[in-house]
């Protein structure tokens, strides 16, 4: 076995958003680092990497050739460690492993959420439940964001250890509360109102983020706090759907759609509120930002949302659905600026708790282990 590690996804984009440190950590215990995703961008901390064609959907025929070139890859370079991520990506790298575990290759495969959990359609759990039971059996460690998943997964049973984290970690050097002169600059810079009432959601524009129920409550609000805007921070296929909602319910002018933004940081700085609509999460991250930067979170309830939201502590927890009871939880934030002063000041010390300082550790301690057995594999052969 190589000292090389192989990180395995869907998409290369996922590595650079939420996996660097982790790759940068690799580098300095003196690894090799490869990647095998589909996309041409280029990765820091990384030695090889593969651009594989690999599907989100299971039953895509083109995952088939995916499969096939990435067990070329693994036989060829005979990781010590192969740490897959995303469903697909967690999929195809296990199946394309097995002969190289049968080596001593560790397979680690980290859920950021799973597609069967408690609320989700039945379809799902016909399709994802008895792939993911069957595929815990060539996994060495699951590791789980969130406490429902973690019950999930020791269910499965057969993976030979499961873990639980506390996510991909928030970079609270980035994310952090401004003074009040500096976020006026900044929506000056991005063209908003000094007296403007943000409520941000950074996130993909499709139907899981439900982005819906939010425009329904933008629209039960318009009345009642005229200086509201909701903010759209990304791109996807439903964006022109929402679009057109907003225009029906009368609330385009409340709406900004903003794209993908390279400085999302300063984004959520400008906020007032960080917001998320969410079906299905496996943990939020999107709202650990935002409470990193003082804000206070409302979001639908949800698994992931559960494991950071306090219940009126630092943020509110909202029925799906329910744009009546999000709009009213929105209000009272709009009128008392004392409280979101206390939620955001709350939430700060809930995102120090997912710190990604905290999250490089556990999975330090994680792959540090092994690492040693590979060591002492070593040893025993030489």
């Amino acid at each position: 076995m190589s000292r090389t590690v192989l990180f395995c996804a869907t998409v290369d984009y996922h590595f650079k958003a939420f996996h660097l440190p982790y790759l940068k950590w690799f580098k300095e215990q003196g690894w090799n680092v490869h990647i095998a995703a589909k996309g041409d961008m280029a990765l820091p901390y990384t030695d090889k990497k593969f651009d594989i064609d690999i599907r989100r959907s299971p039953l895509n025929a083109s995952n088939i050739a995916a499969y096939r070139e990435l067990a070329r890859i693994i036989d060829e370079n005979r990781y010590s460690i192969i740490h897959c991520h995303t469903p697909m990506g967690g999929v195809l790298a296990r199946l394309a492993a097995r002969k190289q575990r049968k080596e001593g290759t560790k397979v680690i495969y980290t859920a950021h959420g799973f597609h069967f959990c408690q609320g989700a359609p039945l379809k799902n759990w016909l399709l994802y439940y008895p792939i993911e039971k069957g595929l815990s059996a060539l996994t060495d460690c699951l590791i789980t964001i969130n406490e429902e998943d973690f019950v999930l997964a020791k269910g499965l049973r057969k993976a030979l250890r499961t873990e639980k984290i506390h996510g991909i970690g928030v970079d609270t050097e980035r994310f952090h509360p401004v003074s009040e002169t500096e976020k006026m600059l900044l929506r000056k810079t991005y063209g908003f109102k000094e007296d403007d009432f943000i409520l941000i959601y950074p996130a993909e524009l499709n139907a899981n983020k439900n982005q819906a129920l939010l425009i329904e409550t933008a629209a039960a609000l318009k009345d009642r706090a005229p200086n509201l805007k909701l903010v759209f921070a990304g791109k996807g296929q439903m964006e022109e759907k929402y679009r057109s909602l907003a225009e029906q319910k009368g609330v385009s002018s409340t709406v900004t759609f903003a794209g993908f933004q390279k400085n999302i940081h300063e984004w959520i700085q400008l906020a007032d509120v960080s917001v998320a609509s969410s079906i299905r999460e496996g943990l939020g991250m999107n709202l650990l930002e935002g409470m990193a930067a003082g804000k206070p979170a409302v979001a639908a309830d949800n698994r992931g949302h559960r494991e950071v939201i306090q219940e009126g502590v630092n943020g509110f927890l909202i029925p799906q659905g329910d744009a009546g009871t999000f709009s009213d939880r929105i209000l009272q934030l709009y009128r008392l600026p004392s409280l979101r002063k206390k939620m955001g000041d709350a939430g700060r010390r809930t995102a120090a708790a997912f710190s990604q300082q905290r999250t490089v550790k556990e999975m330090a301690g994680i792959y540090s282990s092994f690492m040693d057995h590979e060591t002492v594999e070593r040893r025993l052969k030489g």
